[in-house]
Order: C-alpha cells, then structure tokens, then sequence
C-alpha cells in the first residue's frame, strides 16, 4: 500500500498578504467614494437624500 503524506507549506506570510490586499481595496473604495461626494454629483444626491428624509419627517 502507497502512503502519500501531505505536504506542508508554510503559510506565515499569507495572513500580511490578505491584510495588504484588504487594506489596498479599502483605500480605493474610500478615494472613489471620497471623488464621487466631493464633485457635482455627489453634491446632488445629498441633497436630495437629504430632502427626502425631511419629507418623510415631515419637515421638509
């Protein structure tokens, strides 16, 4: 009978590699939307995400 034992990586690297890549994508999200609020749009859609919360308060 033909045993074949599993080999062992070492993987101590991999966790720092995730972190990167999650703290990478989490930089670009912000900058995107940090671009999408600052410019005309995102001055628009705050201001009507803002006029229909005061509506649905009944203030507005």
């Amino acid at each position: 009978m033909n045993h074949i034992t599993p080999v062992r990586s070492d993987e101590r690297g991999i966790t720092t590699a995730e972190y990167a890549v999650g703290t990478a994508a989490g930089a670009g999200l912000a900058g995107l939307l940090f671009k999408l609020l600052t410019g005309g749009f995102g001055d628009h859609l705050l201001r009507t995400l803002f006029d229909h919360v005061m509506s649905l308060l009944g203030i507005g």
